[in-house]
């Protein structure tokens, strides 16, 4: 069974920036189309962007199109989130999966945006 582990998360204003880590315990980003999630409270957990196994193609959700950018280093077994001109409505618990979903989720990372 893989292991995602999500980091990087924090409390940050309105406007500001972060960056997501997801590390994989195994080489999966070259195989999987690969995405980040998150779920705000009360609400279901939704795709906020994915890459394609071979790393040229991403998509985003037009909510973060334009702020966030999603990469990854298969060096490392890393997926990264960069996140930008962050707004209130972006707070939520962010997790990595494989898209559709398949590994167990892991704990996620919350990022909180202050206004």
């Amino acid at each position: 069974q893989v292991q995602l582990v999500e980091s990087g998360g924090g409390l940050v204003q309105a406007g500001g920036s972060l960056t997501l880590s997801c590390a994989a315990s195994r080489s999966i980003f070259s195989i999987n189309y690969m995405g980040w999630y998150r779920q705000a409270p009360g609400s279901q957990r939704e795709l906020v962007a994915d890459i394609a196994p071979g790393g040229s193609v991403k998509s985003y959700a037009d909510f973060v199109k334009g702020r966030f950018t999603i990469s990854r280093d298969l060096t490392k077994n890393t997926m990264y989130l960069q996140m930008s001109s962050l707004k209130p409505e972006d707070t939520a618990v962010y997790y990595c999966n494989t898209r559709p979903a398949f590994y167990t989720w892991g704990q996620g990372t919350q990022v909180t945006v202050s206004s």
